[in-house]
């Protein structure tokens, strides 16, 4: 891998396109230009400058981290610490590290904006860097306006999502000796440059957010930055106030779990804030609507759900359990068959599901002890036998026309006695004219 002298120095060649490098070099030229700063060097910039251009795009801790990294690198391999200000070369070098760089060079751009002095950094210096980094996300996305429908956090003082998502993330850093970093105890390890750079090599949103923060904060290639993906668009019934047990951190978890074609929409199908509390209306806004996500929040305010392949929780950790082969109980879904139990299930088996909700809607189990055999996921409500009170279930992606065509299929369609109880009771069918009945198949 070579040090990191050598690497981000000597060798750096800038991986920017022609039209990508001029606006590099434009950015450059108004941040050095900067009639607050008339000490500095036309050739370079200061962080007066830097915090000028973001204004309050950014968090002012994470402008100052930028900075930092950028007046820390050393294009010589003879620098003996910071240069005072950034010059032209350390900019590019260090835009072109975070943007288009390898996980090595990602990896030495982040220990600079760790840690002024070469060599590990502690796991909390770590830490303190991915909340900077989550809380900026969402900062940034906010100022912007392009949350897409979905909110941040409006509360004063520290947004625990922030905290909870960058422990997820940080749960799959590998310390030097294999093992990862999992609570307080580990905090004090050290973490080289090679752990770092495995962590960004295996967990995408690191680099994902670093581009987030640096094109929408600095305004810059902001062409190249695919947000659907990463934020989907929120969709809603219009006229109908909503707020989702699920902030814009919470999405973008769940969301990156899925496949890429489901990623850039989600669609409420039920709430139990807006349907009522009533397991027919869940079961009525569901069926024949494709793939959807599902979410829970208990009365001690635990929030997990499901996906139609994966368990997940949000709070108090973030974590998500995929199938592990054992059984193909994936799904349970029954509602007026007495013979066997009405409700909603998730793994495992009768009576012992990872995830169940009962046709005594607000109730429901995660009995996984010591996890659930389908999913590998522990137990996900604060008490075994829980109660709630939210309930959503979002639609992801775009249904297919086959999908579309059942969901518009009315009940009567398929129970010719229930159409017929309906009109010897002397009650008539109201779409009856007004559309077509779709031909089975």
């Amino acid at each position: 891998m070579g040090n990191s002298r050598s690497r981000v120095g000597r060798s750096f060649c800038s991986q920017f396109l022609p039209e990508e490098q001029a606006e590099i070099d434009q950015l450059f030229d108004a941040l050095s230009s900067d009639k607050n700063s008339p000490n500095v060097s036309s050739k370079s910039f200061s962080l007066k400058a830097l915090q000028n251009h973001v204004g309050e795009a950014l968090p002012p801790e994470m402008v100052t981290r930028l900075y930092d990294g950028m007046r820390r690198v050393d294009l010589t391999g003879k620098a003996k610490g910071p240069s005072e200000n950034v010059s032209q070369e350390q900019f590019t070098a260090s835009m072109s590290h975070l943007l288009k760089g390898n996980s090595e060079e990602k990896s030495l751009m982040i220990m600079k904006m760790i840690s002024a002095t070469e060599g590990p950094v502690k796991a909390r210096e770590v830490q303190k860097f991915t909340e900077d980094l989550v809380g900026s996300v969402v900062h940034v996305l906010s100022h912007r306006q392009e949350l897409r429908g979905w909110t941040g956090k409006e509360a004063p003082g520290p947004n625990p999502r922030v905290q909870v998502l960058a422990a997820q993330l940080l749960s799959d850093m590998k310390l030097q000796d294999g093992k990862r970093l999992l609570g307080p105890q580990w905090l004090d390890y050290d973490c080289d440059r090679a752990v770092i750079e495995d962590w960004v090599f295996r967990v995408p949103h690191v680099a994902i957010f670093l581009s987030v923060v640096i094109c929408k904060g600095f305004l810059i290639l902001c062409s190249s930055l695919d947000l659907t993906t990463l934020v989907p668009e929120r969709q809603v019934d219009q006229g109908r106030g909503f707020e989702s047990i699920l902030d814009v951190l919470s999405v973008m978890y769940i969301n990156a779990q899925l496949p890429r074609e489901q990623r850039h929409r989600w669609c409420l199908l039920f709430s139990s804030e807006l349907h009522g509390h009533s397991f027919s209306q869940l079961c009525g806004h569901i069926t024949h609507r494709g793939p959807c996500v599902a979410v829970l929040e208990d009365h001690d305010k635990h929030v997990f759900g499901d996906n139609r392949c994966f368990l997940f929780s949000i709070c108090p950790s973030m974590a998500v359990y995929t199938h592990t082969g054992y059984n193909d109980h994936y799904m349970y879904l029954n509602h007026g068959q007495q013979t066997i139990p009405n409700g909603l299930g998730m793994g495992g088996q009768h009576n012992y599901f990872g995830l169940w909700v009962d046709v005594d809607f607000g109730k429901g189990h995660s009995r996984a002890k010591p996890t659930c055999t389908t999913y590998n996921s522990p137990q996900l409500s604060a008490q075994e036998n829980f109660q709630f009170d939210k309930m959503e279930v979002w639609a992801v992606g775009d249904p297919s026309e086959e999908q579309l065509a059942k969901g518009n299929k009315s009940i009567l369609d398929a129970d010719p006695e229930a159409q017929a109880l309906l009109e010897i009771s002397g009650h008539s069918r109201h779409s009856e004219g007004l559309r077509e009945v779709p031909d089975d198949e």
